[in-house]
């Protein structure tokens, strides 16, 4: 696949952070996804007691800095390029009432339903978004080629994968992928497995597919029936007799942090059992998992251990890591995932997302009686107004309105 470092046109860098366009956003910004209610709670120590009715927050939730910036310079490409067309290659952040935001700039959205980039039609006055999941090699040399102007949002936490799959590459190593194969992220890295036309990829999502993995690394196996099993989630021309021999772990950022050194740790057993004394030159691994994921899974395991008789995660249901955050809570307590307050619909009624059925079902008489203590977190695509929306919701079920709460 093509290198980001390929020779190609030098596009002229545009300054999107000058003091007036950043003054600007944030002003913009703040006024979208600000929220006196999450500050006075955060001030409060995290928790908010009104009646017999109280919320706590988790200690680390919502937005962080990655994607802070991400959108900051979004809004600020659409503040700078008036003149141009604007287009994102997918959505900014996994978070719907946020893309609609940026739709809402006049910033058009590149991805087809087939999750192909169309940018044939791209000229070279035309603005593209890289969102902060970053973007696949081939997509991007396409769009230097063309000439248009790229505002990258890439999140740091993910380019450093980056470099560490391309040091597999160069190394001649495998890089065995934990995240979920049609992740915008792990496709973004997948493709920077292959540096300069060299290296291979497997991604894996589960510990039963490590498990499977692992195996095949001891004993072998039926090739046929491994790549059937992992199809759409291996480099072209992989073949598991020749490509497991010497591999590196890494995994998609806002993956689990426990299952992420799982994996390592079977994998690297397996690399022991089958090579020995030989074994640490054919393995690697690397810690890159995101800071801001870890930090709100940290945070929500210290307030599980706190009683509470619920837990609310509000987030979009395509994120990572606010799906993990319902995972956690889903096994102390009784826990409900929601894209934003619409789904609190009463007292005895509460649409939320099943992560077994990969739907939103409906939940009866799912508000214990009053006195009730409510624990509320969000993953890190999450505005604090859509959380401000789920407190504020939460205790208009309860009778107490908006002034009552500030008072």
């Amino acid at each position: 696949m093509p290198e980001e470092t390929a020779t190609l046109p030098k596009i002229p860098r545009v300054n999107l952070r000058t003091p007036a366009v950043m003054a600007a956003v944030q002003a913009q910004v703040e006024s979208h996804y600000r929220s006196e209610v999450v500050e006075k709670l955060r001030g409060a120590g995290g928790t908010l007691l009104k009646g017999d009715v109280k919320v706590k927050l988790a200690k680390q939730f919502g937005f962080c800095y990655g994607v802070e910036r991400a959108i900051d310079l979004a809004y600020a490409a659409a503040k700078v390029f008036t003149d141009r067309r604007l287009f994102i290659l997918g959505e900014i952040i996994h978070n719907p009432e946020v893309n609609e935001q940026i739709r809402a700039l006049g910033i058009k959205n590149l991805i087809g339903q087939n999750a192909e980039a169309h940018v044939d039609d791209l000229d070279s006055s035309d603005v593209v978004i890289v969102p902060a999941f970053g973007t696949d090699v081939t997509t991007l040399a396409r769009i230097k080629e063309i000439g248009s102007n790229i505002v990258d949002t890439t999140c740091g936490d993910v380019m450093s994968v980056w470099k560490r799959v391309r040091q597999n590459a160069q190394d001649d190593m495998t890089s065995i992928i934990h995240g979920k194969a049609s992740h915008e992220e792990t496709k973004a890295t997948a493709s920077r497995a292959m540096s300069n036309g060299k290296g291979h990829y497997l991604v894996v999502l589960t510990l039963e597919d490590t498990d499977y993995v692992c195996d095949y690394i001891r004993h072998g196996g039926n090739k046929q029936e491994f790549l059937e099993r992992f199809l759409g989630a291996y480099s072209d021309g992989f073949d598991p007799d020749i490509h497991l021999n010497r591999v590196g772990v890494a995994n998609q950022t806002t993956m689990m942090r426990g299952e992420t050194e799982e994996v390592q740790r079977r994998i690297m057993a397996a690399i022991r059992d089958r090579d020995g004394g030989k074994a640490e030159q054919n393995y690697r691994f690397f810690d890159t998992i995101c800071g801001a994921t870890q930090e709100r899974q940290d945070a929500l395991r210290v307030m599980l251990d706190e009683p509470m008789d619920l837990l609310i995660v509000v987030g979009g249901y395509n994120s990572s890591n606010t799906s993990h955050l319902a995972e956690m809570g889903e096994q102390k307590l009784p826990t409900y995932f929601i894209r934003n307050a619409s789904r609190l619909e009463s007292r005895d009624r509460i649409t939320h997302y099943d992560l077994h059925e990969k739907q939103e079902i409906t939940t009866e008489s799912w508000l214990p009686k009053r006195p009730v203590t409510i624990g509320i977190t969000a993953g890190a695509s999450c505005p604090n107004n859509l959380i401000e929306d789920a407190i504020l919701r939460l205790y208009e079920l309860h009778g107490i309105d908006k002034a009552q709460l500030l008072a």
